[in-house]
């Protein structure tokens, strides 16, 4: 059981006892009727959690990378009105924002040392102009860059990308990745690449 889930289980343990301390301090009626209160608003409680778990799972059903066997990768817009895809960078996964405003493929310092870069050893001797403002950036090669999505399998090698030296939340894929597909199209809040 990880945090989010032991908070969860927290929550829902406070909120019964509420109910509970609620149904035993309102005790103008009888036990029978107290009862009958807190079995109904545990009925409420259970029918809203299975809804909002429910909708979770529909929800996070329509927001599946998918693959059409004609090399076509459609990418749903997320919650907060991005794309989000995940790579493969020299074996390790990274998770990209696609950003068609940025020139090139640009990895957080978290995700340099994952991809087995060293972001300490790297000469920074280039600017990024960000909203940010500006930020030094070390050009890197890539080994190998891999979308992997069910059976669909396509990998790029020695692709050049740069690492950014400052605070970076989640890694970029700009239009020098995003320029090996030969279509990229937005349609109806999905992202299509084809290959």
């Amino acid at each position: 059981m990880d945090a989010d889930q032991t908070m969860r289980l927290l929550y829902l343990g406070l909120l019964g006892g509420a109910l509970l301390a609620y149904a035993v301090l309102s005790r103008r009626t009888t036990i029978g009727e107290s009862l009958r209160h807190l079995l109904l608003w545990g009925l409420i409680f259970v029918g809203v959690a299975a809804g909002y778990g429910l909708w979770q799972d529909t929800f996070v059903a329509q927001n599946r990378v998918m693959v059409s066997g004609e090399g076509e990768v459609t990418v749903p817009r997320a919650r907060d009105g991005h794309y989000y895809l995940s790579l493969d960078v020299n074996g390790a996964p990274v998770r990209f924002v696609v950003d068609t405003g940025a020139t090139d493929l640009v990895l957080s310092q978290r995700d340099a040392a994952a991809a087995g870069l060293d972001p300490d050893g790297l000469a920074y001797l280039g600017q990024a102009r960000t909203a940010n403002g500006v930020v030094p950036i070390a050009r890197v090669t890539l080994d190998e860059v891999v979308l992997s999505e069910g059976d669909l399998r396509i990998a790029d090698q020695r692709v050049p990308a740069f690492v950014n030296q400052g605070e970076l939340d989640v890694s970029l894929l700009g239009m020098a990745y995003l320029e090996r597909f030969a279509r990229i199209e937005i349609d109806s809040g999905r992202l299509i690449l084809t290959r």
